[in-house]
Formats: C-alpha cells, sequence, structure tokens
C-alpha cells in the first residue's frame, strides 16, 4: 500500500470522527482528501465521496431511528425530489460536461477545476453554517406543510450534491427547519437518510455512466471512515458540540479558501 494511501485512509477516519462528532459536515472533506491526498480524478473523487457519504450516513441514519429521531414521511417528502434530481446529474449532466470549457492565453477553465472550484465555494457555505449555526424554528403543531418549497429545495439541494459529490446536510437540515416544521434534533436524524438516499442513488448514475471504480480503495475508505463514526459518537459524549463545530467550520473555510487560490492561481 503506498503512503498516500495510508495517510488517506487516515484521514478518511477522521471525516468519521467528524461526521460522529457533528451529525454532519465531515463528509465535505472526503473530495479535497481523494483528490489532493489519494490523487483520485475530480469527477471520479465526487462519485467516490457519493459512495462514502451514503453508506456512512446510512449508519448514523439507523442509529438515529433506533432513537427514534427520523421522520420517514419526509424523508420520502423531501427525499425523492432529490434523489431524482441527484441521479439526473450523475447520469447526464455531470457526463456532459467538456473536458476544457474555455480557454484563454493565461487561463484555461478544465472539468475537474471547475468541479473543484464549485466545491469550495460550497465548503465556504457549508463554514458559515458551522460557524454561526441556524436558530431553531420554534415548531407549530398543525401547520401545513409547503409540499411545493420543500420539493424545489430537494431539487435544488440534490443538483449540488450531485455535482460535487457533497451530502448536502448543512443544506437539508436548515430546510427541515424552516420548511417543514421540523424540530432540531428530528432534523438532523432525518437529513441522514435523505442524504444516504440521494447519496447512493447518485453513485449508480456513475456506475451506469461506465464509470470504472477502484472498490477495494473505496471500501477500505468506507470502512475507515464508518469507524471513525463510532470513535466521534464516543468523543461527543464528552466534549460540547458547538465548540467543536466552530472550530470546525473554521478549517472548512480555510480548506475552501486554499482550494480556490491552488485551482485557480496556482494551476
Amino acid at each position: 500500500m503506498e503512503t498516500s494511501q495510508l495517510i488517506g485512509y487516515l484521514l478518511a477516519v477522521f471525516v468519521g470522527i467528524t461526521l460522529g462528532m457533528l451529525g454532519s459536515g465531515g463528509s465535505i472533506l472526503s473530495v479535497p482528501i481523494l483528490v489532493y491526498v489519494m490523487g483520485i480524478e475530480p469527477t471520479l473523487a465526487t462519485a467516490y465521496s457519493l459512495f462514502v457519504i451514503g453508506t456512512t450516513s446510512l449508519v448514523g441514519g439507523i442509529h438515529k431511528a433506533k432513537q427514534k429521531l427520523v421522520d420517514f414521511y419526509k424523508v420520502i417528502l423531501f427525499g425523492i425530489p432529490a434523489i431524482l434530481s441527484v441521479f439526473v446529474t450523475r447520469k447526464i449532466l455531470v457526463p456532459r460536461i467538456p473536458e476544457v470549457i474555455f480557454t484563454t492565453d493565461q487561463f484555461t477553465l478544465t472539468k475537474s477545476v471547475l468541479i473543484m472550484v464549485v466545491f469550495a465555494f460550497v465548503m465556504i457555505f457549508a463554514s458559515v453554517r458551522m460557524i454561526k449555526p441556524l436558530k431553531e424554528k420554534i415548531v407549530v403543531e398543525g401547520v401545513k406543510l409547503n409540499y411545493y418549497k420543500i420539493a424545489l429545495m430537494g431539487i435544488l439541494i440534490g443538483l449540488i450534491s450531485g455535482f460535487v459529490g457533497a451530502g448536502g446536510g448543512f443544506l437539508i437540515v436548515p430546510t427541515l427547519l424552516i420548511f417543514a416544521n421540523t424540530p432540531m434534533k428530528m432534523a438532523v436524524g432525518t437529513s441522514l437518510f435523505i442524504v444516504s438516499a440521494q447519496s447512493l442513488i447518485g453513485f449508480t448514475g456513475d456506475i451506469m455512466s461506465n464509470q470504472i471504480i477502484d472498490w477495494k480503495l473505496l471500501e477500505y475508505f468506507t470502512l475507515a471512515s464508518i469507524i471513525g463514526i463510532f470513535i466521534g459518537n464516543f468523543i461527543s459524549k464528552k466534549i460540547e458540540d458547538q465548540k467543536l463545530k466552530t472550530s470546525f467550520g473554521w478549517f472548512v473555510l480555510a480548506m475552501g479558501i486554499y482550494i480556490i487560490i491552488r485551482e485557480i492561481f496556482l494551476s
């Protein structure tokens, strides 16, 4: 096993630890680890990330379901448009993006650069969400759900998640709070199942697009992330959640800025 792969697997444990401690956010590191540490091409890295995120979120979601913190009605309501959107993105939209989008004397925008830059902006947006967390909205009994807004948000989040290979939990949780009248703890558990479903279905779009998958690497990376979840769950019982989330938010912000500088100015 190469040193870079070993470091990548160790960092995958860190991804799981972060997910276990914070419930979201850690999966956003999987693409940079796969690209910059393990040398995976960005488009393929986003596909791998969807599998890792989907599997680890499913493990976390089952744990939340045992605690009765998952609203399966909202999983279906929100999940169906998100799943359809992420599948179409991975099966049709991403493969049709040309390898070279445009070029000038000073700069060439390739498909790989576009994916990483968009991913970096998603990281920055997520970091703001972690640094300044959304206040929980008071849940009002008997309020009718706005199905159109929920479906529209599902489609939008599926599009973003499919393009950059991120689970989108940092977007799904606020949507469940604001548009679906969901308590915070229930929103987190429900989000895990939505993330799992849309990520794994999105990954099938890559398989159907004849992507060559290194299953051995993917299985080891996913297993390391799952191990990290259990470690993170243990640590979370001993450290205050918000301090962890704020610190990690600043780290993700720095990573997002680094990716933009590297892809645009140093490539």
